[in-house]
């Protein structure tokens, strides 16, 4: 192993939310491919499992080991910039904050993203990360190439020409096929997207959910459990000019009610549960209606301070409201006390074997609890109707689901484990977590 390389023994290793925890027997962080690629021909042939680990922005153990655990700190920055071929080369490492900051400094974009910045380039493909879109779809779907290190120490550069079937399964990997070193992304110039959000009664969303989806690049809404309010926020592109939130709004809006009182309240209704509909009432009314106009990466993402248990669905589009329906039905009959909103949104189909939304036009269902608040009756009540509906779990969010069930419900599934037996025979990139939804 390289004398740069930075390592270290039995450090604890917790993820964002605090439930995950494991201490690998030692830590390294590279800062090459052919630095990583040494560690893991050394763990493998001391007989130790290898896993990388982002931010910790998973709320499942997809990166957790006892063996070697590749840290991502030192694996970062643009790599290269080709604007007549519209791409953007970066190292796994790099936070999704760090890539837009760069991207815009360049004068360019993501198509589409998620709503926090906060993980890794890495993390967040190989878990399938998304936002919301009516044509465009996760990010990564917006991938043209990825380097990626292999169990027996190979740097593999990967995309539709170069090694197209490892390509097409790492997109979406979960760590299971190999360690990401660097990533190429499809761009764009800068754009504006102008954001309108509104509040909107339950009612009218699910009656004219096809129809905000087809009207809009980009539609979600969020729906307060106890409440007939829903939050909706619809995306569009405009020519401009500019119109960013002040700062001061922003802050009361972002800060103060989306994260300060918020919290405050959830850690009431987490004391007092009976506390938890008016609460969920007071929020539903706190957040106004507002329009601004801004680059994308200010408008898709916002910050998230507050600390929670998430689990997600991808259904079938058209059997998302029913499922809404149901999962409302569910929670006032087994008198649960949600605080906090349900979320939806959707994704065009793609052709990733395991993205959530491989084959299949989709819309997401997402149900949070408070952290520290139990959660097992309202998650298992959500998977029961989720799955009843051919539902595909989130690859990074909390599910009970086995690769019994997955296989069903991914008709590439087996292509995934293809690649993967192919890479990677002596599961050295495997853990529990892997072994309970891949198989062994």
């Amino acid at each position: 192993m390289s004398a740069t390389t930075r390592t270290r023994t039995r450090v604890a290793w917790r993820n964002w939310a605090g439930n995950v925890t494991a201490r690998p027997t030692r830590s390294v962080a590279p800062a090459t491919a052919r630095e990583l690629a040494e560690a893991v021909v050394r763990a493998a042939s001391d007989g130790l499992r290898v896993k990388a680990a982002g931010t910790g922005h998973s709320f499942t153990a997809a990166a957790a080991t006892d063996g070697l655990l590749i840290r991502p700190e030192r694996l970062t920055g643009i790599r290269a910039v080709d604007r007549a071929a519209g791409t953007v080369t970066v190292a796994a490492g790099t936070t999704l904050k760090d890539l837009n900051h760069s991207l815009s400094a360049h004068g360019l974009s993501l198509t589409n993203m998620g709503d926090i910045m906060e993980q890794t380039v890495s993390g967040a493909v190989s878990t399938g990360t998304h936002g919301t879109g009516r044509d465009s779809g996760s990010i990564a779907a917006q991938i043209t190439g990825l380097e990626l290190v292999t169990a027996d120490g190979s740097v593999l550069t990967c995309s539709a020409r170069q090694n197209p079937e490892v390509f097409a399964a790492a997109r979406v990997g979960l760590g299971a096929l190999g360690v990401i070193t660097a990533i190429t992304f499809a761009v764009e110039p800068e754009f504006l997207l102008r954001a309108r959000e509104e509040p909107m009664p339950l009612a009218r969303v699910t009656a004219e959910f096809d129809q905000l989806v087809a009207e809009n690049e980009h539609f979600e809404f969020y729906w307060f459990p106890h409440t007939e309010n829903c939050t909706t926020k619809r995306n569009n592109r405009s020519a401009g000019p500019a119109a960013p939130m002040g700062r001061v709004g922003a802050w009361v809006e972002d800060e103060l009610l989306s994260n300060g009182v918020f919290g405050a309240a959830c850690a009431v209704g987490r004391a007092v549960p009976a506390a938890v509909p008016g609460i969920a009432a007071l929020a539903a009314r706190a957040l106004s209606a507002r329009t601004y106009t801004d680059v994308p990466y200010k408008v898709f993402t916002s910050p998230r301070r507050v600390r929670f248990l998430e689990m997600e669905y991808a259904l079938p589009r058209e059997a998302a409201m029913a499922a809404l329906r149901e999962l409302r039905a569910a929670i006032e009959r087994k008198r649960l006390r949600i605080a906090f909103p349900v979320e939806v949104r959707t994704a065009p189909a793609d052709d990733i074997p395991l993205s959530t939304a491989s084959g299949r036009d989709t819309a997401y269902v997402a149900v949070h609890m408070y952290r520290g608040t139990p959660h097992r009756a309202y998650f298992t009540a959500a998977e029961q109707i989720m799955t009843a509906h051919g539902g595909r779990p989130h690859w990074g969010k909390l599910h009970s689901r086995d690769a019994g069930y997955l296989a069903g419900v991914y008709p590439r599934f087996a292509e995934f484990l293809a690649v993967r037996d192919r890479l990677d025979p002596h599961r050295v990139f495997g853990n529990d977590y892997l072994r309970r939804v891949l198989g062994e």
